[in-house]
């Protein structure tokens, strides 16, 4: 794709591709702790870059909190859905498959839970190995549903993304 340039096309796409992400998360809100988010933020990073992704993502994390409120959960949004792009951009010129990227949302599933428990032991004074622990089964649950999906969904929707933005630009 072209340079982020801030154009009008560029605007919709992001706006619809934020959407997606939010549509793709309730629509699995009835699975705890199985989402689409995780995949969608992987595949974006690969195919629209890192700048573009990071402003899905502050999109995303500013409809969360007009959806659902503000709360301990939101600046965390705010940095753990960036920090995933940040890891997909260092990875992605080395990782070719569906398998090395379901290992990589596999484990920022698992993870989750500690970077919130990090996050919020000091807002909370909870200890961090306790909230993770309380919390650890759900983490689990993300991990295998992240790893499920990415390596399921990986190189369909990774090609059609593919095909759709070089129709749009």
């Amino acid at each position: 794709m072209k340079p982020l340039v801030g154009s009008t096309k560029d605007l919709i796409l992001l706006s619809f591709l934020s959407i997606l992400i939010t549509v793709g998360k309730m629509s699995l809100a009835s699975i705890p702790n199985v989402e689409i988010v995780s995949f969608l933020f992987i595949i974006y990073t690969i195919c629209l870059g890192f700048k573009r992704t990071l402003i899905i993502s502050a999109i995303f994390s500013t409809t969360e909190i007009l959806i659902w409120g503000f709360g301990l959960w939101t600046f965390g949004y705010y940095l753990f859905w960036p920090l995933l792009i940040i890891v997909v951009e260092v990875f992605r010129r080395r990782i070719k498959s569906a398998f090395g990227w379901a290992v990589v949302s596999g484990l920022f599933g698992l993870s989750f839970g500690l970077l919130f428990a990090i996050y919020t032991a000091p807002l909370t004074k909870v200890n961090v190995f306790v909230y993770w622990m309380n919390g650890i089964t759900f983490d689990v649950v993300h991990m295998i549903g992240n790893f499920t999906i990415m390596l399921l969904l990986y190189k369909p929707v990774r090609r059609i993304l593919e095909i759709q933005l070089e129709k749009w630009a």
